[in-house]
């Protein structure tokens, strides 16, 4: 089967090697010379921990394609864990809730309550002032976004045959039939499309009436720490327990939610949780804010790089704080599930939406996606 893929980002690569590992013949289409979207923009979290209990296999699954992709690719990955650090006794209290609820699941061996000392001694990462305790997962990997993916490219070329067509804008897709901005038409059998918050080029009239928008994430990095220092695994704060699904099963949940919309609404109004990740070369990834729909606009205010350091400092240890970079990353959120999968026209698949969930389990839900195609 000859297979065209639109969009070189992790959602793109993700099909693309899952199609060429079941033989078929893969062509990818990338409009830029290199990834450069939400795909590299990142922490480079794989965040398990963060998926709910249904995804798990799924989220487990993309994991262990991610150590296979490092080894074979040749790219930074280090299996880290993460700590959900609590500085409040209702942050503590939700992820004490957490634990007990997962005693009797799969998840149980893969987590464990720290108080303060374990904790600073598990990281040199966390603010001990205030300092209750913490929750360790095991499970959380992290690469480098950049240099990972755009690093493998050449793997599934070099490893599969996978042709790559960068800097070449795809401007309609049909049933078996692919046109390229230069004029040309390429023919497959399958086509996935795979372009992320791009809503208006290809298909533009699924997206109406569909829970599917643009969020904008503010992000920034520090330069290398010195003399070595390692924050160790992903850190997260108590911000965080009110982001993600995971957490939203345990009853001290909306007390925390409604302290931190008393004490501070800017947080909500702008989206911000705080957590650092650290790359192979020593800086250090923090973030971050989200906005969405209208809210997304190319200016980058200084206000909410401003709150997110705050809330990081009350967390976290850095030896140096100094930024190196500062950038901001665009990706689709769709609110009605994990991800955006929809047959547009025979033999051609939207796939997009994953929102912040894209690194995490964009190589299990492609697994999974042709495990359900090449039985149709």
């Amino acid at each position: 089967m000859r297979v065209g893929i639109v969009g070189a980002g992790i959602a793109g690569l993700a099909h693309a090697w899952s199609a060429a590992q079941r033989g078929h013949e893969v062509t990818v289409f990338e409009r830029t010379p290199k990834a450069s979207g939400a795909s590299i923009r990142n922490f480079g979290m794989i965040w398990v921990i963060g998926q709910p209990d249904h995804m798990q296999s799924i989220a487990m699954n993309s994991r262990d394609r991610w150590i296979q992709a490092a080894q074979q690719a040749g790219f930074w990955v280090s299996q880290c864990g993460s700590l959900h650090l609590a500085h409040h006794d209702d942050e503590w209290q939700v992820l004490s809730e957490y634990v007990a609820e997962h005693e009797q699941t799969q998840r149980a061996e893969h987590l464990q309550l720290l108080d303060r000392g374990e904790t600073l001694r598990r990281t040199a990462g966390a603010n001990p002032d205030g300092l209750r305790g913490s929750l360790w997962s095991d499970t959380e990997c992290c690469v480098d976004p950049t240099s990972a993916v755009r690093s493998i490219p050449a793997w599934l070329h070099r490893q599969y045959q996978v042709e790559f067509r960068f800097s070449t804008a795809v401007t309609q897709v049909e049933t078996g039939l692919i046109r390229t901005g230069d004029g040309k038409h390429h023919r497959f059998d399958r086509i996935v499309i795979c372009s992320g918050d791009d809503f208006a080029t290809l298909f533009p009239d699924v997206y109406h009436g569909i829970p599917i928008r643009p969020c904008k994430l503010h992000m920034m990095r520090t330069v290398e720490q010195p003399q070595g220092w390692r924050i160790g695994p992903h850190l997260a704060g108590g911000l965080t327990l009110r982001h993600y699904p995971n957490f939203k099963g345990c009853p001290t949940l909306s007390a925390l939610q409604n302290r931190i919309a008393q004490e501070s609404p800017h947080l909500d109004r702008l989206g911000i949780h705080v957590m650092a990740s650290q790359n192979h070369l020593g800086q250090v990834v923090l973030g971050d804010s989200h906005q969405y729909g209208d809210e997304v606009e190319p200016f980058d205010t200084c206000d909410i790089d401003e709150y997110i350091m705050k809330e990081l400092v009350k967390i976290l240890y850095l030896p140096t704080w100094q930024l190196q970079a500062r950038w901001h990353g665009v990706y689709a959120k769709y609110t009605d599930g994990l991800v955006f999968e929809q047959v547009v026209a025979p033999g051609v698949v939207v796939f997009t939406g994953l929102g912040g969930n894209g690194m995490t389990l964009s190589f299990g839900l492609a697994e999974d996606a042709w495990n359900r195609w090449e039985i149709l």
